[in-house]
């Protein structure tokens, strides 16, 4: 009898549900989220959203972030069906769906969500001639590390002050080797983007007395004009050690997450319904997570919404048409 039982015992072992399965027999579905190298801001807010997102209970998904090279890489990805998800800057996505700049073609990507903005700062020390940023002329500038695609927006700034990057000598560097060469002198300015207060801009203006190089208003009004992706943001005064006034800066293109055109409509309204709905907890873990908030997160920045994005905006009563 008990060999009977034992092999009962076996037989209903063998025939138990999966663990990738659940409860109502529905397969677990995978989903990667695009975002860029450890340690910058992408990274940890793709994190974020990832471990909220395969943490609600009204999915059965497992979503992971990716490390990736950042939002070019991302947006090819996502067309060539890579990735299911992205962040993105809005600045760089702006061109790649038209097909403009180094986009040799469009590239099918649509918006999902506008997240937290990219706060644009050009910085130099104060013991330099640099007032304006005309008087890049001839210097060494940093201008971010090569292929992030900064120059999808800092083209447009400096040609709207009338500088090109054939006026000066351009440097790649990431934020924090860019704090170094402006410390040691090998670089006159530097551009300084990401939420505020900026890490990189943190530890400049606390290691050596750095001067915020102000933006031109008719400049500025140009680019608003021109540029979705563009809009007027003030840094508060003492944001920076040394900065006793508010500054005039720009978002140069906010945070955003995107998606394949070819996503199904279903997948992207589910994931939107669960992020937005446990907003609270992205908070939680990062601060970028206010940015979901109902004003924030339908802002035109140039790139098309995703239909299945669209429908759920509408349901809460947010889209405006």
């Amino acid at each position: 009898m008990k060999y009977v039982m034992s092999f009962l015992c076996i037989i209903c072992f063998v025939f138990l549900p999966a663990k990738s399965e659940s409860d109502n027999g529905s397969k677990r579905r995978f989903i990667s989220i695009g975002t860029a190298p450890a340690g910058g801001a992408f990274f940890v807010v793709g994190s974020a959203i990832a471990e909220v997102v395969d943490n609600a209970p009204e999915t059965n998904w497992e979503v992971t972030a990716e490390s990736t090279k950042g939002t070019q890489e991302n947006i090819r990805r996502l067309v060539n069906n890579e990735l299911e998800f992205a962040l993105a800057n809005a600045a760089i996505s702006y061109f790649a769906v038209r097909g403009e700049g180094d986009w040799k073609k469009e590239h099918a990507i649509r918006a999902v969500m506008t997240l937290a903005p990219n706060v644009g700062l050009f910085i130099t020390p104060q013991s330099s001639n640099i007032r304006k940023i005309q008087d890049f002329a001839g210097k060494r500038i940093v201008v971010g590390p090569a292929g992030a695609g900064f120059k999808y927006f800092l083209e447009p700034i400096l040609l709207a002050h009338g500088v090109t990057y054939e006026d000066f000598s351009p440097l790649n560097s990431h934020y924090i080797g860019a704090v170094d060469l402006l410390a040691d002198g090998s670089a006159a300015a530097a551009f300084m983007g990401g939420a505020v207060p900026t890490p990189a801009v943190t530890q400049a203006s606390t290691s050596q007395n750095i001067f915020f190089i102000p933006f031109d208003e008719a400049a500025k009004q140009f680019l608003f004009e021109k540029y979705p992706f563009f809009n007027a943001i003030t840094v508060p005064a003492d944001t920076y050690k040394g900065q006793t006034e508010p500054f005039a800066s720009m978002n140069v293109g906010s945070m955003h997450l995107i998606t394949a055109e070819q996503i199904d409509e279903d997948t992207v309204y589910e994931f939107t319904k669960a992020l937005y709905t446990h907003r609270a907890e992205v908070v939680k873990r990062h601060g970028a997570g206010k940015a979901i908030n109902p004003k924030n997160v339908i802002k035109d920045t140039g790139t098309p919404f995703h239909p299945g994005a669209v429908r759920f905006y509408r349901e809460i009563g947010i889209w405006q048409e």
